[in-house]
């Protein structure tokens, strides 16, 4: 007789294969990405909100550290550096690259020397009298009497009050990088270094990979023709870091699903003995794959990493509908078991849905992405199980395989684990008790347990900075206003108490866009301060008593210091395209809501203490004192509590739910029971081995109540029914198998985001399974 075929089955087949189209070409144009800032709020207040600019588009987000190690000698480095610094600069890919020399600072220093009397720091009128002039034109003289002096020598009749050499002591910091051969070279190692800054902002990984490219590419042209053994190029930054996790999160995560899609399908085929029943049981776990990740990025323009990673978790439960289905529709067909067993699996999708609704309503984009691809690949694989599956396999899977001896070892464990109640509640009990004593340390890990960057990595990206000697990226000092004028006066006043640090031996240094783009007040202030020409000539005489220095030779400083009382102001647009636009671009922003900003970085000594720094700063009230890992840290934790009602919310949900479909409160606590201490068994079990939780593991403790739920859920109508069937007993045990498999693979992987899913979801997993038989109100009766 010919098989029962479900009608309209052309209807589903064409809305199925729509659907997949449709989903793949939204996959094929889709953004994807893999920077922090999806796992920072989507509404943040104002302090959050200046952190995320600075990750996104600050200085620290776009810079590139690079080395240039080994080789022959410190000439053969100097020439490579200089080599590639040139084609580097030549790209037009980087705002500035440098690396020591300072041939390319010949245009910026003849601006500076031009506009001297609008940005020389302390510059009043007391500076230009008799005794100013003459305390400043001796510290000039014996200036030039160092090696730092031969610079400032040529300049002695136009700057003998030394205001050049004030501003290059402000722009370069204490902690500035050696020089060997005309190049930056390191303290410690054999190894010369630049500092190139990308025009892309750093949240564009697509652009950072192609400047990553360019970096080697110009590496590898500078080793052309150069003698002996060649030097090899080290490469560190937030950008590296970007890149590189993203390409290896998308690697991993592809490489784990096909590792996991073969032992899976080995497992099937074991069970089914035939390969056209594991190509059917695949079809709803490429359709829940497809679909979650076209919705996330539908929904929000673009799919993190993190979203693909977990795509490959999918597999552990979406392979569970087609298990249920091609073996429990060996008794009756499909019509059976759309009567029988597909309201169970129905209501186990619909507490899964329950628990990933509540992470759709996250503040945190990262973690809303997770439910919304959770929702959207477990109903599309559970739809595509209930109409596409019946038009392939209307009387379920053919081969018989190992299914008769699943069963009989599922109705073993049917049998055994009653017995084992009282042991396992005195393991539970011990779990809860370890739980209460370590609950303040209990969930330890922060944001940056998500990241997959290597601890060799993040050692070489700390000596590259050592190197360079830059500023302390832990501690910033952050200025808004509600315009340029307003941002850069408040820059100043923080300036005069960061000095005041600095005098006191707690800064080395800081770096404040006003040393090159003043505020237009401090810019009046000083030329007003300059004396007119005849004033000068006049003091010029006495300040000059008894110096090596006739008057008459200074002539050119009093022509410009007349020609400085008249110069216009500096203002931003003067600067733009000039060899200082990258500095100002990198410290002063204007806001997208609206506003300005400016950050300063500091140069820390080791004496250093932020709380001096907030004191020193309570007096400018548009500053605020950014210490970089307490706000990561307060986001972390603002996140887990989120992420904890979310949680809450969404078991209460499913309490609901089920309340509302068994109808019996003795049934309820027959099927939570079981998944409630299946997570207290992982959680105790991870807190004794020492493992610091994290969102992600609070993730997987959701995904266990989800495929728990399925488990209780059986178990529960096999208490009702009163008898086991073999086909049931084996779909459940090929069904846990599976899922154990998948996420035990998952559970060793090198990326932490996915080793911490798995390392709950696999445990929790066959733990349910095991708790429901040992928990089941009345033991069934075996199969016949």
């Amino acid at each position: 007789m010919a098989a029962d075929r479900p009608p309209h089955r052309r209807a589903a087949l064409f809305a199925w294969l729509a659907v997949l189209v449709l989903g793949v070409l939204v996959i094929v144009q889709s953004r994807f990405s893999a920077d922090l800032s999806a796992f920072l709020p989507a509404h943040p207040d104002t302090r959050q909100q200046m952190l995320i600019d600075q990750l996104q588009s600050g200085i620290a987000s776009r810079s590139l550290l690079i080395g240039i190690e080994g080789g022959t000698d410190a000439k053969q480095r100097a020439q490579v550096s200089r080599g590639m610094a040139g084609t580097l600069r030549a790209s037009g890919l980087f705002e500035q690259v440098q690396n020591g020399e300072t041939a390319d600072w010949t245009e910026a220093g003849s601006w500076l020397l031009a506009h001297r009397y609008q940005l020389a720091p302390d510059l009043d009128a007391q500076r230009f009298g008799t005794d100013g002039l003459r305390d400043a034109i001796l510290d000039t003289l014996s200036l030039l009497g160092t090696p730092a002096g031969n610079a400032f020598k040529p300049l002695l009749e136009r700057d003998p009050t030394g205001e050049m050499a004030r501003i290059a002591e402000g722009l370069i910091p204490a902690s500035a990088p050696r020089s060997e051969q005309g190049v930056w070279t390191s303290r410690e190692a054999p190894r010369a270094i630049l500092l190139a800054t990308t025009k892309a902002p750093g949240s564009d990984l697509d652009a950072q990979e192609r400047n990553l490219e360019q970096v080697r590419a110009a590496f590898d042209q500078a080793v052309q023709g150069v003698q002996g053994a060649p030097p090899r190029l080290l490469v560190s930054g937030a950008p590296v870091f970007s890149v590189q996790s993203r390409a290896q999160i998308k690697g991993e995560a592809h490489h784990l699903a096909a590792v996991g899609g073969v032992v899976v399908g080995c497992l099937l085929l074991l069970a089914f003995a035939s390969p056209r029943a594991l190509a059917i049981a695949m079809l709803p776990v490429a359709t829940g794959v497809v679909v979650g990740t076209a919705a996330v990025a539908l929904s929000f323009g673009h799919v993190h990493g993190l979203t693909i990673a977990f795509g490959s978790t999918l597999i552990g439960e979406t392979i569970d509908y087609a298990i249920y289905y091609l073996i429990q529709a060996r008794q009756g067909g499909w019509r059976h078991w759309r009567d029988v067993h597909w309201p169970t699996v129905r209501l186990g999708l619909l507490t899964s849905v329950c628990g990933f609704a509540a992470l759709v309503f996250s503040g945190f984009p990262g973690l809303a992405q997770l439910g919304v691809f959770s929702l959207a690949g477990l109903a599309a694989a559970a739809l595509a199980t209930r109409y596409v599956l019946p038009v392939f396999a209307p009387e379920g899977a053919s081969g018989q395989g190992l299914r008769r001896h699943m069963a009989q070892l599922a109705a073993w464990v049917l049998h055994a684990m009653p017995r084992l109640r009282w042991p396992l509640l005195a393991l539970c009990v011990a779990a809860a008790v370890l739980l209460v004593w370590q609950r303040g340390h209990l969930w330890g890990a922060g944001l940056g347990a998500m990241s997959p960057v290597p601890a060799s990595a993040q050692e070489l990206d700390g000596q590259l900075r050592a190197d360079l000697g830059a500023s302390d990226a832990r501690t910033l000092v952050i200025v808004q206003g509600a315009d340029e004028e307003s941002t850069l006066q408040a820059v100043e006043a923080a300036g005069r108490h960061l000095q005041q640090l600095a005098d006191a031996g707690e800064l080395t240094g800081f770096d404040a866009v006003t040393r090159v783009l003043p505020s237009l007040a401090a810019q009046k202030a000083r030329q007003e301060a300059l004396p007119d020409a005849a004033t000068l000539r006049e003091r010029l005489p006495e300040a000059l008593r008894g110096l090596p220095l006739a008057p008459s030779r200074l002539e050119p400083f009093i022509d410009e210091v007349a020609q400085a009382k008249t110069l216009p102001p500096i203002r931003l647009a003067d600067l733009q395209g000039g060899p200082l636009a990258p500095i100002v671009s990198a410290m002063l922003l204007q806001r997208p809501g609206g506003g300005w900003s400016s950050v300063i970085s500091l140069h820390t000594a080791a004496g250093f203490d932020a709380r001096h720094l907030q004191q020193a700063l309570a007096g400018v009230p548009s500053a605020q004192v950014i210490d970089v890992k307490v706000e990561l840290d307060s986001l972390y934790a603002r996140y887990l509590h989120e992420a904890f009602l979310q949680v809450l919310a969404g078991a209460l949900a499913v309490v609901l739910l089920l309340g509302l479909y068994l109808r019996s409160a003795t049934r309820l606590l027959a099927v939570c029971l079981p998944l409630v201490l299946a997570v207290l068994l992982t959680l105790g079990g991870l807190t004794a081995l020492g493992v610091p939780l994290g969102i992600l593991h609070l993730v997987g403790l959701l995904l266990v109540v989800a495929v728990g739920s399925n488990y209780a859920l059986f178990f529960d109508q096999l208490r009702v029914t009163g008898r086991a069937d073999e086909d049931t007993l084996a779909s459940l045990l090929l069904a846990n198998l599976t899922t154990v498999v998948s996420f035990g693979l998952i559970a060793i992987s090198e990326i932490p985001s996915l080793s911490a899913i798995g390392r709950v979801v696999a445990p929790g997993a066959l733990l349910a399974l095991l708790l429901s038989a040992a928990f089941v109100r009345a033991q069934a009766r075996p199969p016949a």
